[in-house]
């Protein structure tokens, strides 16, 4: 599990590179993970390592690289 979670933390540092801003769902989309709870793991490991910067627009919850 923590091999798969540093996987997609991977992914997600990617796609957040790339694209800049994005909501979870738009992360879930980007990076192809399956589930939300996968996503959230992720951004858990990347926040834990001072990595992301969070911002609440609306409902939703976005991520940034910081």
């Amino acid at each position: 599990m923590i091999e798969t979670i540093g996987t997609n933390a991977g992914l997600v540092w990617n796609a957040l590179n790339q694209g800049g801003e994005m909501s979870v769902k738009a992360l879930k989309k980007a990076t192809k993970i399956k589930t939300e709870k996968d996503v959230y793991a992720a951004l858990g490991w990347l926040a834990k390592e001072g990595k992301l910067a969070f911002t609440e627009k609306g409902a939703d919850v976005c991520v940034s690289l910081l």
